[in-house]
């Protein structure tokens, strides 16, 4: 059941359609309780041999500031101070998936109102990302290392699960890989082991639904460049 009965029920088509990558909270706080109600129902994911690989550190206030400080250390440090953890889009993209990645940032920083010749406007918004886009609340997704790609799909599943779970809730997240460009900072300040690798942040909290960034949608590609339908 829902942690917050107050809100009204959706259905799971619903919480999809809802479900947007935001980019600007408010500075609300998010009640723990929820959160507990949250993962304790995105649990019930699937995972390939019940393996349940997601390991998750959750933070807010000072925690979570200090890890803003200390990737922020590492960016301004310039490209020596990036730490991957892995390829985030494949090296080499050809299309029809790099066309849909351009233009998805390209709409981005048009409802912004920045052009392409403004690179300054473009790297300050940018940044906003390593600010978690003033969320209260960071997730940080990361498994053991001998995990291979049918365990890292099990944990997009939980993120997926996670997302629309927060949508019921009336709150909003906004998934980041970009953390992982400073993986070692993150986990050290996480206080992780070695064994782990940081997959994904997840920033969580209430939408500001009056900045420009949050009121576009991104659109998705039609069924038949997706779907091959066979024996139907």
């Amino acid at each position: 059941m829902p942690a917050n009965d107050s809100l009204p029920a959706l259905s799971v088509a619903d919480a999809l359609r809802r479900r947007r990558s935001i980019r600007a909270f408010t500075g609300q706080p998010v009640d723990p309780a929820v959160l507990k109600q949250v993962f304790a129902d995105a649990q019930r994911a699937p995972s390939g041999g019940n393996l349940q690989p997601w390991q998750v550190t959750v933070l807010t206030g000072e925690p979570w500031q200090r890890v803003k400080d200390a990737v922020a250390a590492r960016i301004a440090m310039g490209r020596d101070g990036q730490q991957p953890e892995y390829d985030i889009y494949p090296r080499g993209l050809t299309d029809p998936w790099e066309s849909r990645r351009f233009g998805v940032g390209e709409a981005l920083y048009a409802s912004l109102g920045i052009p392409r010749e403004d690179k300054r406007g473009r790297l300050a918004r940018f940044m906003d990302n390593y600010r978690g886009f003033d969320a209260p609340v960071m997730l940080f997704l990361h498994c053991s290392r001998i995990m291979g790609p049918p365990q890292w799909s099990d944990m997009g599943m939980w993120l997926q699960s996670v997302m629309l779970l927060l949508v019921e809730q009336g709150l909003a997240s906004c998934p980041q890989e970009c953390w992982a460009m400073y993986g070692q900072t993150v986990r050290e300040a996480l206080g992780l082991a070695e064994d782990q690798i940081l997959f994904t942040g997840l920033a969580i909290g209430y939408a500001d639904e009056g900045q420009a960034v949050n009121q576009g949608t991104v659109p998705r590609v039609g069924l038949d460049e997706v779907i091959d339908w066979q024996g139907f």
